[in-house]
């Protein structure tokens, strides 16, 4: 009897554990005996988390099918002002025009990263997996960043470490750095430093970008990666979308970014691609 119990037991069990894994758990067969009631409500409850899973499933392609709609309903009018703009700007100059010009580039950016959103909620964006080298991808990075460097007299150094490779996606994972490199640049006193450093382990990748700026605010370290979530201190004219972007783009590749703050002043992002 003990025995008996024990082996029902064990394939209740067995089956919370499938279901758990996601895995597809198959329908044990129905017996009459004083788990039946058990074996009913894990059925039930079991039933349930799936339709749940489904209805949340939907619901976040669909919030994604949204974003991508509205991203591409913006684009054309958008566009269209621009160019209106544009020409109004060589016919008659003035500051009016060049205030309008910027905000609707600000919108135009607010478009695509709203399409962006929109497929890594969906799942969607897809990211190539090949040997990246990382010293490769900071000056990639970096030469993006020549004019906003060279307008605030900032300089980026990256520290060359030998050749350090991860798996992941060159394109993206450029865009992930140059939005970091980015915010240190803003964030730099005029004739600053941007320092970037790399180096490896049988664990992880690790890069390092760092500034001589102020430094996070307190209050800002707990959002600082929050979608359009714009700190205190913030500079620029972006819309708050790029740490947010960085910090996906890694994680989709088995990485994590996390923001510190120096001992001796100055801001301080930590990548780490993990190997497994």
């Amino acid at each position: 009897m003990i025995r008996k119990k024990r082996k029902r037991i064990e394939e209740l069990t067995a089956y919370l554990e499938e279901v758990n894994i996601g895995g597809t758990a198959s329908i044990l067969q129905a017996k009459e005996d004083e788990f039946s009631m058990l074996q009913d409500e894990i059925y039930k409850t079991v039933t349930t988390l799936y339709q749940t899973k489904e209805d949340a499933l939907l619901a976040k392609q669909n919030y994604a099918d949204h974003l991508a709609n509205i991203s591409h309903q913006l684009k054309t009018p958008i566009t269209a002002a621009l160019c209106s703009l544009e020409l109004l700007k060589e016919a008659s100059p003035s500051v009016y025009a060049d205030q309008a010009i910027g905000q609707l580039i600000r919108l135009k950016d607010l478009g695509e990263a709203l399409l962006t959103i929109s497929r890594i909620d969906s799942g969607t964006l897809t990211l190539e997996r090949k040997l990246i080298d990382v010293y490769t991808l900071l000056n990639l990075a970096a030469d993006n960043l020549y004019y906003p460097a060279e307008e605030k007299h900032v300089t980026i150094q990256i520290k060359d470490s030998g050749s350090r490779m991860f798996m992941g996606d060159m394109e993206w994972s450029m865009e992930a750095c140059l939005n970091l490199m980015k915010n240190c640049i803003e964030h730099s006193p005029e004739h600053g430093t941007v320092y970037c450093e790399y180096s490896q382990n049988p664990l992880y990748t690790e890069i390092l970008i760092q500034d001589e700026g102020s430094g996070f605010d307190k209050e800002d370290l707990k959002y600082i990666f929050k979608r359009f979530y714009r700190g205190k201190n913030a500079n620029g004219s972006g819309i708050g979308i790029g740490l947010s972007l960085a910090k996906s783009v890694f994680e989709m590749q088995n990485g994590t970014v996390t923001a510190r703050n120096l001992p001796d002043g100055g801001a301080c992002f930590e990548i780490r691609i993990y190997c497994h």
